[in-house]
């Protein structure tokens, strides 16, 4: 199933997405108050169709718009490492390398992106999003798919610098924890984590290790990878996170990001560029800068 979550008439709701593009409603409130309720007992998803909708006449949100954690992948793809200047990074030697953002940088598809004053320089990062719909806590790899709700586009919007006002001086101590800070900051801000249109159940995906990952900026091709290429795959990161924390029913993943971003180039997101994601397999989420 396609389920997402949407206003329509000033209230929040949540249905699937049938054959001809309609939506099919199931009920009042968002998607992620739904997966929080069933934990895991997807036998009790309601498919009784309150009504049927055009998407043109809602509008749509974030699937799971107030997700408990959102834990996201960095450098989780060797070519985008590469690209950013580093070495090539052995598996067998490290750790998935995770961080959080916030709840406030959720936001859904065709929402507007506030840009920073404090960067001139905001990138883009097309990913594979995960949806737990179970939680747990020391999961083992071979049972960490068993947590998926399911799977989603997403774009982890970056600040690639900052000028918060504080001092810097390149040789003086703490310099590289500034840039380590500078680094978490610039993925904090507000919509700066799109994500949707809406979330794929895992009959539908398959193999979550073999969808395409492409992105434009302005119809002009920048991204184009594939999950096969990610050092840690996506049952390696829900384990890890696992060991580091609980994970909730509705915790939201991103996974990492192929080669491709504006920081290898130069080129960063300018006032009115749109951002258009596409994972096979799970559609297309397109967002504007403003």
């Amino acid at each position: 199933m396609k389920l997402l979550s949407y206003e329509r008439d000033g209230a929040v709701r949540h249905g699937r997405l049938l054959d001809d593009g309609r939506i099919a409603e199931l009920g009042d409130g968002d998607l992620g108050a739904v997966i929080v309720a069933l934990d895991g007992n997807w036998d009790r998803l309601t498919t009784e169709v309150v009504g049927t909708y055009d998407p043109a006449g809602v509008r749509v949100l974030a699937p799971v718009p107030n997700p408990p954690k959102v834990l996201a992948a960095a450098a989780n793809y060797q070519e985008h490492v590469l690209e950013g200047g580093g070495e090539p990074l052995v598996k067998e030697r490290l750790a998935p390398r995770m961080f959080l953002k916030p709840g406030t940088s959720v936001t859904g598809p065709d929402a507007v992106i506030a840009l920073p004053d404090t960067s001139a320089q905001v990138d883009w990062e097309a990913e594979l999003v995960v949806v737990l719909g179970r939680g747990g806590r020391d999961v083992a790899v071979a049972d960490a798919l068993g947590l998926v709700a399911g799977y989603a586009v997403g774009n982890d919007v970056s600040a690639r610098s900052l000028d918060l006002g504080y001092e810097r001086d390149a040789g003086a101590p703490g310099a590289s924890a500034e840039w380590f800070f500078d680094w978490l900051a610039g993925k904090w801000f507000d919509g700066f984590a799109p994500f949707g249109p809406w979330l794929v159940t895992p009959d539908e995906v398959g193999d979550p290790q073999d969808l395409a990952v492409r992105l434009e900026v302005n119809g002009k091709l920048r991204q184009d990878g594939s999950t096969r290429d990610m050092i840690f795959d996506v049952a390696e990161l829900i384990a890890h996170c696992s060991r580091l924390m609980t994970l909730q029913p509705g915790d939201v993943i991103f996974t990492g990001t192929p080669s491709g971003v504006g920081a290898a180039t130069g080129e960063f997101l300018r006032s009115g560029d749109e951002m258009t994601v596409t994972v096979d397999r799970l559609g297309t989420l397109v967002n504007t800068v403003r």
